[in-house]
């Protein structure tokens, strides 16, 4: 397969009622078409690259092109994993109703909507126009776009839980909804038999291969279930412990939704409602910025992996600046952030506690910051100035040994004996100094040079320069007699 294909997904279709997948393709006349999917390499299939805005391009085109848009559904699959995913989704799709099915399923179904939302109404669009052109256009109400017709719905269903299409429209729950999200918490009262249930529950939409929509019950639990698996997964005291806490797992667990088959998954806690959520990790995009700030490859790796980032220096929409933790929330299906002032607290304290196992002097000589820099970085720190119990000035290298918490120090043959033998990092604040010093190298301000160079001195002073000019002088003469 093409190196190209790496990042990069298919597109697939399916006509509602029909449990065939397609390839989605692009006619010349902008119509959609569609093709047997043999190949992820086929150069006609729409590939789609995952920082690029190719769907919002073709779900516009899409949308005005099609006579029936509602009719088609839309996935999505890694070109790596062309043929194996395209059998296990339509595998999935022949048993739907099954939880390990429309888990699966979702995980891979594309929202046209979602896209065509961004198009609406872009920020720098909306500041090219006129004030009074943006005057119009923010006393418009919202366009009624959404992922679901309402008319499409059983409305009977809710009903008979004692919830009504009025009752979702006042407490803004229908938007949600018909956006393939969960409502709040509502409280509903279902029937059975004679008795009659009274409990709070979240709601939402499933739709059946067939394009059927079905409603979700998400009921109110006492707590999480972390104590018997989820799908395969069994939670550590660790993993307990974070879920509690964050609401997230913090890690990548290996979902088994089918026997034997393992699917990498961010896992959640739905904190309405105390369910478990699963999100499948590859769906997941890592940001290269957040609020006005660059994260480092260090920083998108831990998120990459579940766990969660401190970011500091955030700008907030009102231009304010903020720190916060960052992590991928599955319930949520996104990046969250969460203000941890114990946890902040107990990191500035491990912080602290590194600033001060770094000692301010060394045998009566102050240590600079650079040096001191250099020590909490474990590196070798050349120091001059000390004197022993006659008073006669030495000079020598020092490491902070982690184990003990106290400052080692070597004479400069030592030095070389470590350096040589890899048991030491040398402090590169001062390259020049140390060369000289210690590693008998010689520059061409510093080849004449005697004496040892000072803290941060990377050339001769004027005293010792005089006396480099004078023995230069002398070694001259001699080769001259």
């Amino acid at each position: 397969m093409d190196k190209n294909l790496k990042d990069r997904d298919v597109l697939l279709v399916k006509e509602k009622g029909k449990n065939e997948l397609q390839a989605a393709k692009m006619g010349e006349d902008g119509k959609l078409k569609r093709a047997k999917p043999d190949s992820a390499d086929n150069p006609d299939f729409l590939k789609i690259d995952k920082n690029g805005n190719i769907l919002e391009n073709f779900f516009e085109n899409f949308k005005r092109q099609a006579k029936n848009p509602t009719q088609f559904e839309f996935f999505r699959v890694p070109a790596e994993k062309f043929h194996e995913v395209i059998q296990k989704l339509q595998d999935a799709l022949k048993h739907p109703d099954k939880p390990e099915n429309r888990e699966f399923i979702d995980l891979h179904r594309i929202d046209p909507e979602t896209f065509l939302k961004q198009k609406v109404q872009q920020p720098d669009e909306a500041s090219q126009q006129s004030p009074s052109s943006q005057k119009s256009l923010q006393s418009q109400p919202p366009p009624a776009n959404y992922a679901i017709d309402a008319s499409r719905i059983d409305w009977s269903q809710f009903e008979s839980i004692g919830i009504t299409r009025e009752t979702l429209e006042k407490t803004g729950n229908l938007e949600k909804l018909l956006n393939r999200q969960k409502t709040d918490l509502l409280p509903i009262n279902p029937k059975f038999d004679e008795i009659t249930l009274r409990t709070d529950a979240r709601l939402s939409l499933r739709e059946s291969s067939d394009g059927k929509l079905s409603m979700a019950i998400h009921a109110l639990r006492k707590k999480p279930e972390l104590e018997r698996p989820y799908f395969g997964v069994r939670f550590s005291d660790e993993d307990k412990q974070n879920l509690l806490k964050t609401g997230n797992l913090g890690r990548i667990a290996e979902a088994e939704y089918r026997p034997g088959e393992k699917t990498p998954v961010f896992i959640s806690i739905d904190k309405q409602t105390n369910e478990l959520v699963a999100f499948r990790a590859e769906r997941v995009k890592i940001p290269e910025n957040i609020k006005g700030v660059t994260l480092n490859e260090q920083q998108k790796k831990a998120l990459s992996e579940g766990k969660e980032v401190w970011i500091e220096g955030m700008t907030s929409k009102t231009g304010k600046d903020f720190s916060a933790f960052l992590q991928f929330n599955a319930d949520k299906r996104g990046f969250e952030f969460r203000f941890d002032n114990e946890k902040k607290q107990e990191q500035n304290q491990q912080q602290d506690k590194a600033q001060k196992d770094v000692p301010k002097t060394f045998r009566k000589v102050e240590l600079t910051e650079d040096q001191r820099n250099s020590l909490r970085e474990n590196k070798t720190v050349y120091i001059d100035g000390l004197k022993d119990k006659k008073g006669k000035n030495y000079c020598g290298y020092i490491t902070l040994n982690r184990e003990t918490g106290k400052t080692d120090f070597m004479f400069p043959k030592d030095y070389k004996d470590a350096l040589a033998a890899g048991k030491v990092v040398p402090d590169d604040r001062h390259k020049t100094q140390v060369a000289v010093n210690s590693e008998g190298k010689t520059s061409e301000a510093t080849k004449n040079l005697n004496e040892p160079l000072k803290q941060g001195q990377t050339k001769p002073d004027e005293k010792q320069a005089s006396k480099q000019a004078e023995k230069s002088k002398k070694t001259k003469s001699r080769k001259l007699s």
